[in-house]
């Protein structure tokens, strides 16, 4: 993620500024660039991505550095992507709507090699009220933590293993702490754990009936 985003915005300013050797124009497609009217200072630039002469690309600058985009990847006149950069102008994070109704309610995140490091969703699509994060390693997701009863406490805890669900625990008194645990096998119940002690570890077993 890191890596693509500096040349692009590169890219977009110098075709934007019309420096030499570049063109606003480039086959049906097109770069315009927005400037403050006090400072002269570059604030949007619209990107026809795609080049078929339709601007599918906003971001958002200041000066030469850039602060957010909004792409309509399908073109169908809805937002469905979101990119937010850091204070170099690198990415930092892609949004997208599970909803598909123009507004974020997930986040991605990566590490400084561009591997996917977690996906933060939102059920309310406010990036304030993160209610699921899942981490990765490797590109496969590790574990999950849910707020599933909406109150802003994780309350639901998920371990995977080479992306195969492995393990949930739940709180089901809200005191942070889980008191059941699921453990899977195959992609299948297999015992069901309850009654931990004061150190964590569960007293009570069960196997599921089948």
């Amino acid at each position: 993620m890191r890596a693509r985003a500096l040349p692009v915005v590169a890219c977009l300013l110098a075709l934007a500024a019309g420096c030499t050797g570049a063109s606003r124009d480039r086959g049906t497609g097109s770069v315009k660039g927005t400037y403050d009217k006090t400072s002269g200072k570059l604030t949007l630039l619209e990107f026809d991505r795609n080049h078929n002469g339709k601007i599918d690309t906003w971001t958002e600058m200041d000066g030469n550095r850039p602060l957010s985009s909004r792409i309509d990847l399908d073109e169908d006149g809805t937002i469905d992507r979101w990119e937010y950069y850091d204070a170099s102008g690198a990415l930092l994070k892609v949004g997208y709507s599970r909803k598909k109704d123009g507004k974020p309610d997930a986040w991605a995140f990566s590490r400084p090699d561009g591997s996917l490091l977690r996906i933060e969703s939102s059920s309310s699509a406010d990036e304030k009220t993160i209610d699921r994060r899942e981490f990765y390693e490797g590109g496969q997701l590790a574990r999950v933590e849910e707020d599933a009863d909406g109150d802003g406490q994780v309350d639901k805890w998920e371990t995977y293993e080479a992306g195969a669900l492995k393990a949930v625990e739940i709180d089901e008194n809200h005191d942070g702490k889980p008191d059941r645990r699921l453990i899977y096998a195959n992609n299948e119940l297999a015992t069901i754990e309850s009654q931990p002690d004061y150190s964590g570890r569960y007293l009570k077993k069960e196997v599921p009936a089948k």
